[in-house]
C-alpha cells in the first residue's frame, strides 16, 4: 500500500483532518465517494443490521461521522436509542443535528477514541463501524475493540463493518491498489488520487478481510457473513449467538 512505511498520524492528527472534512461525509445519497460502492454498502450494511435484529431497541455507531449509517438504519428499523462515537466534535454535532430531525429514542454522543470507550454490558442490539477500524494499529487494539463490541451487544445482536482492507499476498495487494487508483482518477483525476493515497498512507493501517473474519470468529461471533467486496473495500459482520 502506497506510503504504508511512513510515520503514521496520531489520533489528534486524524481528528483534526476530520474536523475540517464534515461536508464530504454528509451526503446520504452518495456517501463518502472516495470509498468504492459507498451507496451500495450503506444499503447492504443497514439492511443486514435491520433484518438480523428485527426487534432492535438500540444502536451503537462507532466512528459515526456525519451520521449516514444511523440515519439509514433508522429508516429501516424505526426509532432506536442511539449512541454515537467519533473523534471529531464537528462530525458528532452534524450527526446529532441530522438524527434529531428523525424519529428516534435517546441520543448520546461521545467524542472519544473507541479504544478509550466503555459501554454497559449487553446494552446494544446493533453495532456499526463504517470506515473507522482501519485506524487501529496493533493486534491488541483490534482484539480489544472486538471484545468491547462483543460485551456491549445483547445475545442475538450484530456487529456490522464496512471498511478499507489490505490483502495478504503483495501481488493481490498491488492489483487491488491499482484498481482503486483507477477508480479515484475516474472520479476526480490524478491529483485527487494522489491526495487520497497520501492520507491513506499516513493515517491508515487496514487489516485483511481474512484477519478480521477470523477475529470475529475468535471473539465468538457466529455466523460471520461477508456482504460485499469490491477491490479493497468490504462489508461484513457477525452475530452474537443467543446465550453468547
Amino acid at each position: 500500500m502506497a506510503g504504508s512505511s511512513q510515520r503514521k498520524s496520531t489520533v489528534d492528527e486524524i481528528r483534526e483532518r476530520f474536523d475540517r472534512d464534515v461536508e464530504r461525509f454528509s451526503n446520504l445519497e452518495t456517501g463518502q465517494q472516495a470509498t468504492m460502492d459507498a451507496p451500495l454498502v450503506l444499503e447492504l450494511l443497514t439492511d443486514a443490521a435491520a433484518r438480523c435484529a428485527p426487534h432492535a431497541r438500540s444502536v451503537l455507531d462507532i466512528g459515526c461521522g456525519a451520521g449516514n449509517y444511523t440515519l439509514r438504519l433508522l429508516e429501516k428499523s424505526g426509532p432506536l436509542n442511539v449512541t454515537l462515537v467519533d473523534l471529531s466534535l464537528p462530525m458528532l454535532e452534524r450527526a446529532r443535528e441530522r438524527i434529531a430531525e428523525r424519529p428516534h429514542g435517546s441520543l448520546v454522543a461521545h467524542q472519544r477514541d473507541i479504544c478509550d470507550c466503555d459501554f454497559p454490558a449487553a446494552s446494544q442490539d446493533i453495532v456499526m463501524a463504517a470506515a473507522v477500524l482501519h485506524h487501529l494499529r496493533k493486534d491488541r487494539e483490534w482484539e480489544a475493540v472486538f471484545r468491547k463490541v462483543w460485551g456491549a451487544l445483547r445475545p442475538g445482536g450484530g456487529f456490522w463493518i464496512a471498511d478499507l482492507v489490505s490483502h495478504d499476498d503483495p501481488r493481490i495487494q498491488q492489483l487491488m491498489w491499482d484498481r482503486y487508483g483507477q477508480y479515484l482518477v475516474a472520479l476526480k483525476g490524478e491529483a485527487y488520487r494522489d491526495q487520497v493515497f497520501e492520507y491513506v498512507g499516513r493515517e491508515d493501517t487496514p487489516r485483511s478481510l481474512t484477519y478480521q473474519v477470523q477475529l470475529l470468529a475468535k471473539t465468538g461471533f457466529r455466523p460471520v457473513e461477508v456482504l460485499h467486496k469490491n477491490g479493497c473495500f468490504v462489508a461484513f459482520g457477525g452475530i452474537k449467538p443467543d446465550g453468547g
